[in-house]
């Protein structure tokens, strides 16, 4: 499973299957964050299934389903709090690991400069610019 690091405690990734979530724990990862909302895509697990595999394997994990596009403030907002009080590193998954690093993206706003989160996102190959002015 390909997990890229936008930080040393942050890391975005694709679908996450349930064999993935053993592999997040190998890596290190202490919480799985799934931006990825149930029935998307007909091949992906369901959420309750990833939820369960998660706390056998103590890892910490959050359901913040996103729409592609849709990001509201109570995502924004509950994202935020994620990174705030789970235990990292954490890894967070959508369909492609974008909509998971522009979440990150508007949950930082505020914390880091707007440049620095754009330039962090390019370096780990996702381009933000487009949020330029709104983060």
């Amino acid at each position: 499973m390909p997990f890229v690091n936008l930080t040393p405690d942050f890391a975005v990734a694709p679908q996450l299957g349930l064999d993935d979530l053993d592999a997040a724990k190998a890596a290190g990862f202490r919480t799985i964050v799934n931006n990825r909302p149930d029935g998307e895509a007909p091949d992906q697990p369901a959420e309750a299934e990833i939820a369960r595999r998660a706390a056998e394997l103590g890892l910490d994990y959050r359901f913040i389903p996103v729409i592609s596009g849709q990001f509201g403030a109570s995502e924004v907002d509950a994202f935020r709090e994620a990174l705030d009080v789970c235990e990292g590193p954490v890894v967070a998954f959508c369909r492609s690991g974008t909509r998971s690093t522009f979440m990150w993206a508007f949950a930082m706003a505020g914390e880091m400069p707007g440049e620095e989160i754009i330039a962090t996102a390019a370096r780990a190959g996702y381009d933000l610019s487009a949020l330029r002015g709104r983060i």
